[in-house]
């Protein structure tokens, strides 16, 4: 594990993404409340919310941090079809939280999968990625085609 005790406590902030593409049948299904599991998007964000929590559990070598927030947003898009999912988790600590974030996001996304697998197994998962992070010594990191918005507060 990485020595951390000789940098700062600042505020850090992280936000990912991930996708969930279906069916047309399959998103309306979910949109529509009538999955068999029951609400498919609570269940998506509160298991995000848990992951983060859990993340050094998960991931070797993470520091387990007192995270302040996290949130998971989960917007339908037509266009895929699917969901695209987005975490952003802060903590005011002496490490970054983008393992956090991009814990939340894949156990979200796998977890929307979970809901919905018996109406179509040929779901995918994709898209992955840290979008921004804020504070500690490396500075703010924004990807490059990210919009310019700002984590939810």
């Amino acid at each position: 594990m990485v020595d951390v005790s000789g940098k700062d406590a600042t505020e850090r902030t992280a936000v990912a993404e991930g996708r969930v593409v279906m069916r047309t049948e399959t998103l309306d299904i979910v949109l529509n409340g009538n999955a068999v599991k029951g609400d498919v998007l609570g269940a998506a964000r509160i298991a995000g919310i848990m992951a983060a929590k859990r993340t050094h559990q998960l991931i070797p070598l993470c520091h387990p941090l007192p995270i302040t927030k996290v949130s998971v947003d989960i917007e339908p898009d037509h266009t895929l079809p699917g969901f695209v999912l987005q975490a952003t988790v802060k903590v005011t600590g002496q490490t970054g939280v983008e393992m956090e974030a991009l814990t939340a996001v894949s156990i979200a996304c796998l977890t929307l999968y979970d809901m919905v697998k018996a109406v179509e197994k040929g779901m995918r998962i994709e898209g992955i990625r840290l979008l921004e992070k804020q504070g500690g010594k490396s500075g703010h990191y924004r990807a490059d085609d990210h919009p310019g918005r700002k984590p939810k507060e």
